[in-house]
């Protein structure tokens, strides 16, 4: 008896040691071992809007929560749009084969994923209000990406306001972190096209003495256009009251001395990657330089209905001297099989580059 008990226990020990061990076709790794990261996610909405579309998006949070020992990830940061349609069950074939409960329950499955292991930011987009598309301020983001369901936004979560009808909601909220290299970092994410009052309370919070010498980045869903850099203006949404890019940016960036970084969505078309991404740098009213990164892959993967992007996202890499983030743009899709993880760095210049936030 005790022969059988002992050989049970090894054999146990094995299968636990394979689990542990599984082989990784292209395990990715951080530069410099005393680096942290976080991840970014561009619009997921193509991901969610087909059935058959949803367990991709299911497979790029799985790997980043197999991923939060190895790159050290702090928060993965996302660009909005979780879903094509906020409010509707009539599904036009063409374009979705669900409704938008279904969409909202898919994008909130693949979050969970995270739940209780490391915080999501994320800022809504067009998608995420109205019936089809910004037609009004109405959302489901609160019932379904709510504070409770993550304990890892408790200890970081340090300010908040009301979204648009009146709901406290992570819609507008701002996240911080404390680095050993970095010091502080304040995270500000806000509704799509935000309101004067949002902007107000943001350009407040980051002059406030406790946040005033604090590294800040602010993620929103429409600021810069693809390829071009143009920042986003006058767009034909009846959502109101509105302000585009050009508006974040005079009202909020460039008077602000210390929003170092901005993130955003929204832009992009079919064709070539880069129709997908852009990136610019300006000076603040302080002459302090301001990153600006667009990043959304909705029509990688077939175009507006084809698989919603090919797992592609971005390892941000923040650098031990405290003021370097190294970019990387990868696919688990393509690297989880030894026969594709070829297919699964993007490395040129507007998809492997350096940010120095430096004065």
């Amino acid at each position: 008896m005790k022969s059988n008990l002992l050989s049970l226990i090894i054999g146990l020990s094995f299968v636990c040691f394979d689990i542990e061990a599984q082989n990784r076709a292209d395990q990715q790794h951080l530069e410099n071992p005393n680096s942290f990261s976080m991840i970014l996610l561009g619009d997921p909405q193509g991901y969610t809007k087909y059935d058959i579309n949803q367990p991709l998006f299911d497979l790029c949070t799985a790997w980043i929560a197999d991923n939060i020992k190895n790159l050290n990830i702090r928060a993965v940061l996302c660009t909005g749009d979780l879903v094509e349609q906020n409010e509707n069950i009539v599904r036009n074939r063409r374009m979705v084969n669900q409704t938008s409960k279904e969409m909202w329950t898919a994008a909130s499955n693949a979050f969970s994923r995270l739940d209780n292991k490391v915080p999501y930011i994320i800022a809504p987009g067009n998608h995420d209000y109205g019936y089809v598309s910004a037609e009004n301020g109405m959302t489901h983001f609160p019932e379904y990406i709510n504070f409770e369901r993550n304990s890892a936004w408790r200890d970081i979560c340090v300010s908040n306001i009301p979204n648009r009808t009146g709901i406290s909601s992570l819609e507008n909220a701002a996240f911080e972190f404390d680095e050993p290299n970095w010091g502080k970092i304040l995270i500000i994410t806000s509704e799509f096209a935000p309101r004067d009052t949002v902007l107000y309370w943001a350009k407040d919070l980051v002059a406030k003495p406790k946040y005033k010498n604090h590294k800040v980045f602010f993620i929103t869903h429409s600021f810069l256009r693809e390829r071009t850099a143009e920042r986003t203006n006058n767009e034909k949404y009846a959502i109101y009251p509105r302000n585009w890019g050009q508006d974040i940016w005079e009202k909020l960036i460039e008077p602000s001395e210390n929003i170092n970084f901005v993130i955003c969505g929204h832009t992009g078309k079919p064709g070539e990657f880069e129709d997908n991404v852009a990136y610019r740098k300006d000076k603040n009213q302080k002459g302090k330089t301001v990153h600006q990164m667009m990043f959304n892959v909705q029509t990688i993967g077939g175009g507006w209905e084809g698989n919603g992007g090919d797992g592609w996202l971005r390892i941000l890499e923040f650098m031990p001297d405290g003021k370097t983030i190294k970019v990387r743009t990868y696919s688990p899709l393509f690297g989880i099989s030894p026969s594709t993880k070829h297919l699964a760095h993007r490395t040129g210049e507007f998809d492997q580059f350096s940010i120095v936030l430096a004065d």
